[in-house]
């Protein structure tokens, strides 16, 4: 009876941790590929599971930041989807490079051609974005996610720190430590680099040549050396026979 009982309370509590659990890995979420600097420009993928095991995700919207609007957003192509760029005009113009922008990325819309996400699956949606703002730690993507079922599920709850997690979580990229300006000093410094690596090339290829010009003085110093000691043995060689050939005819 008490190993009933046991058992019982075990299976209860399994299920349970499966249920709390399910939606710390199961929504949708951003990562960048690389690094999201402050400032900077970064490629993110929208990471979409399918939840349900009967219905397929046909359909996804990413509404962007409107306290920091974007200047430049570009979704990667993705085979079997279709992306729609929606856009609107910031409530304060943007500069970038010296342009005044007054047109920004609000929503970006991926629609299935096909099956889109089937059950068991999931699927990612890179975009390039930037520049990424210089004052703030993250920036928060409120996400609709639409089955072919009709159902629709909102990640639109910004999560809250030293709160538990909410349970529809809005996808939130964080961002890294400003780096040097990712159009100039960064350029610059892999250009010096390509440069001197190209110096020390051409360096050690002289080097190498003078090293080969060396060596080849060298042989040919050794091989005339040898042919001259085998021309002089041969000299010698032909005095005495000469001279013994005189020495007979005498004697004769």
């Amino acid at each position: 009876m008490n190993v009933s009982r046991i058992a019982a309370v075990g299976a209860v509590s399994g299920i349970a941790v499966l249920a709390l659990s399910a939606p710390a890995f199961a929504h949708v979420s951003v990562q960048p590929e690389g690094t999201a600097a402050k400032g900077g420009y970064a490629v993110v993928g929208f990471k979409v599971p399918n939840e349900r095991d009967n219905a397929s995700t046909t359909k996804l919207e990413v509404n962007f930041p409107t306290d920091h609007p974007l200047a430049s957003v570009m979704p990667q192509p993705v085979p079997g989807w279709k992306a729609v760029v929606t856009k609107s005009k910031p409530a304060k113009p943007l500069e970038s490079h010296g342009k005044k922008i007054t047109e920004v990325v609000s929503k970006v819309t991926w629609t299935a051609d096909g099956k889109g996400i089937e059950p068991g699956y999931f699927q990612k949606f890179p975009v390039s974005l930037g520049a990424l703002p210089e004052d703030a730690d993250e920036l928060v993507f409120k996400a609709i996610q639409t089955y072919d079922n009709k159902e629709v599920v909102r990640w639109i709850e910004v999560p809250q720190e030293g709160q538990e997690e909410p349970e529809s979580p809005a996808p939130v990229l964080e961002l890294a430590a400003a780096e040097d300006d990712a159009h100039g000093s960064s350029g610059a410094k892999a250009e010096d680099d390509t440069e001197a690596a190209a110096r020390n090339t051409a360096a050690d290829t002289s080097a190498s040549s003078d090293s080969g010009s060396g060596d080849s003085s060298d042989t040919t110093a050794r091989v005339l050396g040898i042919v001259g000691i085998v021309v002089g043995a041969a000299g010698v060689a032909y005095g005495v026979l000469a001279g013994r050939r005189r020495d007979s005819g005498a004697s004769a």
